[in-house]
């Protein structure tokens, strides 16, 4: 039987780095709660998509694990991409750097990505790290997101990308420009691990909107987030604006 909803995550045993997998579980625990159904994939190299997706995450994970997976994750391209046309493909850190056209090594090798993110990253010996705050908007809907960051890459955007959040120079995507993560149709791109979702539920409920509403769903009923909120705050108070 169909489920309402189905969340497919690649390389959940490589690419996992902070959590990951967190972000899995906040999806699918805000749409049971509201009284979908929801099917989980994990798809691991060298495995088939599933026929159908509404929301692929591609976590974080080593230079060497992106190394590992360039070419499997090339010949899921065009799955992806229809994934996005309709539903929402998420990349944390490694997996966001995936998303983009290329991400270039220290030592100069360059691990050519997606292309469905008009971004392309650059490793520096610097890494940026630590707590995140930004005033973030995703397909129009606006609120405060937080996380933890923790990249040796210098992530840039084209003309085909919009940040997902602006922030404080120092931090997000290359420390210069203050944008955070990219948005590009159904594809997000982000550097806040923690994992992000469970932290931010704006930004959880607003792709389960975009996936959920062929399926009923539309206008999410509210749920109880006083923890989520509470733990939120917590997180902004450690990152003083400047």
């Amino acid at each position: 039987m169909r489920r309402d909803l189905v969340i497919v995550h690649l390389y959940p045993d490589l690419l996992r780095t902070y959590g990951d997998r967190g972000n899995i579980l906040a999806l699918q625990r805000r749409a049971e709660w509201r009284g979908f159904t929801v099917d989980v994939r994990e798809v691991l190299r060298g495995q088939r998509m599933p026929a159908v997706a509404d929301v692929v995450l591609i976590g974080g994970g080593s230079d060497r694990a992106q190394e590992a997976l360039a070419e499997d994750l090339a010949s899921h391209r065009t799955e992806l991409e229809a994934v996005a046309s309709e539903g929402a493909v998420i990349g944390v850190c490694g997996g966001y750097q995936f998303l983009g056209h290329r991400y270039v090594t220290l030592d100069g090798a360059s691990i050519e990505g997606l292309g469905l993110l008009d971004v392309e990253t650059v490793a520096e010996e610097d890494r940026i790290i630590g707590d995140v705050r930004a005033k973030a908007v995703l397909w129009d809907r606006c609120f405060d997101l937080v996380g933890f960051e923790n990249h040796g890459g210098r992530t840039r955007l084209g003309p085909g990308a919009k940040p997902l959040g602006t922030t404080e120079p120092g931090r997000g995507n290359n420390g210069v420009d203050g944008t955070e993560g990219a948005v590009q149709g159904g594809v997000i791109g982000t550097y806040l691990h923690g994992p992000v979702l469970p932290a931010n539920p704006p930004m959880a409920d607003a792709i389960l909107e975009r996936v959920l509403f062929d399926h009923g769903g539309g206008p999410l009923p509210p749920l109880d987030d006083a923890i989520e909120i509470r733990a939120r705050e917590e997180a902004r108070h450690r990152v003083p604006p400047r």
